[in-house]
């Protein structure tokens, strides 16, 4: 039935289409209660592109538009994040890299790395860990949403974003961004040579990622995935992480259906299933 008030007619089967499309191409499984926040952001796309209906727009994506394609994912992926999210996982980590440090170099991925605070904050915990700032630490830092991408690679932000830190961290890990009057913050150029950003889509078939891993984050990622998404994905993380690493999550996510994989170690962080402890 179509809504008056809507500038574009929006039918079921129209949202049925992205759905599927979603899916298919970045295992994004949106639930139907996700139909008005469907329509509000890809009506805008429609608008940009000159399009006058569902129906053409997903026309375009299906006739192989690689740049809209990229847009249509960044505008359905949400973002939400903050530094030090779930502090109690960087206190782990400091604790984990610590104790192997002497054996070797560290690698850490941070999965979905949206606007850069979680691979900041890995960063930081590395700094602090080790009291240096070129801690044995290399940190790969990747998203499907290339525009978040960006911003994480300029590793500007709003005060408003940073003020949640002590003033010691922002003392130590952050310079101003601009001139008078600009209330932003820079974090350090070392922070930022520790990392490197790559765009990574969790379901292609091959990641440019090397292992060993000393840790993995996927926190607040596959709560968009369904089950079996989550296991596939998962199996990948397997042979990429060290026997005795860590896979960290978000607090609403849990990995018990691939207890042959992951076993629990904490609140939210697990270990390989294969691992002797």
């Amino acid at each position: 039935m179509l809504d008056k008030d809507r500038e574009f007619e929006f039918t079921a089967h129209d949202f049925e289409r992205i759905r599927r499309l979603i899916y298919d191409h970045a295992g994004i499984a949106l639930s139907p209660v996700k139909h008005d926040m469907v329509y509000s952001r890809l009506a805008r796309r429609l608008r940009a592109r000159g399009d006058k209906t569902f129906a053409a727009y997903l026309a375009r994506l299906e006739g192989g538009d690689e740049a809209e394609w990229e847009t249509f994912v960044n505008s359905l992926t949400t973002n939400l994040t903050s530094f030090f999210r779930e502090a109690h996982h960087f206190d782990l980590l400091a604790e984990h890299v610590q104790k192997i440090a002497e054996r070797r170099p560290i690698t850490i991925w941070s999965c979905a790395a949206s606007t850069g605070e979680e691979a900041y904050s890995i960063a930081m915990t590395m700094v602090e860990a080790f009291n240096s700032f070129t801690p044995p630490v290399a940190i790969i830092a990747s998203d499907l949403d290339t525009h978040v991408l960006a911003q994480a690679q300029e590793g500007c932000y709003e005060a408003e974003r940073v003020d949640k830190l002590s003033r010691d961290r922002i003392a130590r890990f952050f310079v101003k961004a601009g001139g008078a009057g600009d209330r932003r913050l820079r974090v350090r150029p070392e922070l930022q040579k520790m990392i490197v950003f790559r765009r990574i889509n969790l379901l292609d078939n091959n990641w440019p990622i090397r292992g060993p891993l000393d840790a993995i984050f996927c926190r607040n990622v596959m709560i968009y995935f369904d089950k079996a998404t989550q296991y596939r994905v998962l199996q990948k993380f397997v042979p990429l992480l060290r026997e005795d690493g860590l896979l960290f999550a978000g607090h609403s996510e849990s990995f018990l259906h691939a207890a042959d994989l992951f076993r629990p170690r904490g609140r939210t962080v697990y270990e390989r299933a294969d691992c002797r402890g």
